[in-house]
């Protein structure tokens, strides 16, 4: 038997701090992008344990109000430009397109390490408004004016901050985009790209066609606070309600720069632990483009209670209702895809279930919030805070974490403990639903969101919901345990341990630094799974 592949120098051939942080190899930028990811991801994550540790109990417990603000105000610029929208595309999407696709690297290899070096700019610059300054950012994680001008914290490292990602995420999508038109293995169509290429290829698009809109959106706050000009607040002449329309016309397309690559992985899951090829393929890679495509127009409805003409609500309205349909295609064709399969449930599985049922109950509840009626009632709400963690944490947070055991005995070589991560997914789901499913209860009871202090007529839900959450940290603490001691310990994969056809399974595990001995050639689709009784290799 051939000596196992060694993670930590196949990659690259190299060893060393150095020789990683200067790699233009796509599969070591891939895994300083996780790690990176990862150590933001800790640190949001204990900023929302503190929220809800103060919000235990009304009146204050541990921070005083200003500190709170402050607290969900990282919180949320943490998790969402440094965690959930670079998230699955930059770590997984890093590695695994050229694999998926039969090519030796990314089109740009050095705009690509590029992108992770303004990535962490970014990261630093964000943490550093912690310190830096009058005080950290006390505005939420949308910046919204007029406040935003006039507040005397350290917004302006803040919103620059988010700046900097901001072109991270335009170099990566040129980056894949080019890739996948240009690096195609000999035989690979169109429709033979697996489907989470297909996934990444929609959230391409909208990285390099919506992310300018924000960045110049952000500029102009920072030259608003640095030179006085009235572009936003109304004392000079500015407008609120513009702020809201260029924010919201780039921040609802990121929401499917979150999900789309989300909905990517767990199509790759399914039909390997079916045994079935994946039903309806090319309807789900329509799908993913037309979400991308309609997800453009649906920005007002995160101002029905902001000031606009009825006539464009009930057009925000009917186009919400629109982009919720190729999302219902995918979670058919996904049940479908099990329907008869030869169901092998371990964890990938088990988190891309979850994803299935979490993220279509933060969709329903979206459709919720899409109606005129409802809105005016909700709006501002708790049910907010949780229709959007039930997409966000349920969707693309259980899709990342599936794709990371999926992909992992690729990655590193190793298995990992199946029972430890079957026990973290329990304790992780069901601290989820404890943690923010009271939190649709109380917004239905008018509890408002980003409150400091709350009647005590909310006081129990806020206590159960603050319990879940640490069930849910415990379960985070289990599964990523499980996964950084098997990096090491764990039993050797092999190169194809869960049966896959896609191309990746198809060379050693980790790969070699060019991917593949020899370049493949693509004959069939990507999930031929031909017979019945197929055994997993």
């Amino acid at each position: 038997m051939p000596e196992q592949p060694d993670f930590y120098t196949t990659t690259g051939n190299k060893s060393g701090l150095w020789s990683w942080i200067f790699s233009t190899d796509h599969k070591r930028i891939g895994v300083l992008y996780l790690f990176s990811l990862l150590v933001f991801f800790s640190i949001g994550a204990a900023f929302g344990l503190l929220m809800r540790l103060e919000l235990i109990a009304p009146g204050k417990t541990i921070v005083e109000a200003a500190t709170y603000n402050a607290f969900f105000t990282l919180h949320g610029v943490i998790m969402i430009f440094l965690f959930i929208i670079p998230g699955i595309p930059v770590s997984l999407g890093n590695f695994f397109l050229p694999l998926q696709i039969g090519a030796g690297d990314l089109a740009f290899p050095r705009i690509n390490l590029l992108s992770w070096w303004l990535y962490m700019a970014g990261g630093l610059m964000a943490l550093m408004s912690l310190f830096l300054g009058s005080g950290p950012p006390d505005t939420g994680w949308t910046f919204y004016a007029p406040y935003s001008i006039r507040t005397g914290t350290n917004v302006t490292m803040a919103v620059s901050a988010a700046f900097v990602l901001g072109f991270s995420s335009i170099l990566t999508g040129l980056n894949f985009v080019t890739t996948i038109h240009r690096m195609r293995a000999p035989g690979m169509t169109w429709f033979r790209m697996p489907l989470f290429v297909w996934s990444l290829y929609a959230t391409a698009w909208v990285q390099i066609l919506a992310t300018p809109i924000l960045g110049i959106t952000l500029l102009l706050v920072v030259t608003e606070r640095l030179f006085g000009v009235g572009f936003f607040d109304p004392a000079k002449g500015g407008d609120p309600i513009l702020y809201q329309h260029l924010f919201w016309i780039y921040s609802h397309p990121a929401v499917y720069i979150m999900v789309l690559p989300a909905m990517g992985v767990i199509t790759e899951i399914i039909p390997v632990f079916s045994r079935r090829t994946i039903f309806g393929y090319k309807a789900i890679a329509f799908s993913s483009m037309a979400i991308a495509s309609v997800g453009y127009f649906v920005w007002g409805h995160h101002m029905f209670t902001s000031g606009m003409s009825d006539t464009s609500r009930a057009v925000f309205s009917f186009l919400t209702f629109i982009v919720a349909i190729p999302s219902g295609v995918k979670v058919f064709n996904w049940v479908a895809s099990l329907y008869k399969g030869s169901i092998r449930v371990d964890a990938p599985l088990l988190f891309s279930l979850s994803f299935i049922f979490l993220f279509s109950l933060g969709g329903l509840t979206g459709l919720i919030m899409g109606s005129l009626a409802t809105n005016v009632h909700i709006h501002g709400t708790h049910f907010i805070v949780a229709h959007f963690h039930y997409v966000m944490f349920g969707g693309a947070g259980f899709a990342f974490i599936a794709g990371l055991h999926y992909w992992f005995p690729k990655m590193t070589g190793r298995m990992y403990s199946e029972r430890r991560a079957k026990t973290g997914w329990a304790f992780l789901f069901t601290g989820f639903q404890l943690l923010y499913f009271p939190l649709f209860i109380l917004g239905w009871q008018g509890m408002p969101r980003r409150y400091y202090d709350y009647l005590p007529d909310f006081h129990p839900l806020n206590a159960a919901s603050t319990v879940g959450s640490w069930i849910l940290a415990a379960g985070l603490i289990i599964i990523f345990f499980n996964l950084l001691r098997s990096i090491r310990n764990g039993g050797q994969a092999g190169p194809n341990p869960w049966g896959g056809t896609t191309l990746e399974w198809r060379t050693s595990s980790p790969p070699p630094a060019e991917n593949f001995e020899v370049a493949p050639v693509v004959t069939e689709g990507p999930y031929a799974y031909h017979h019945k009784k197929d055994r997993i290799l």
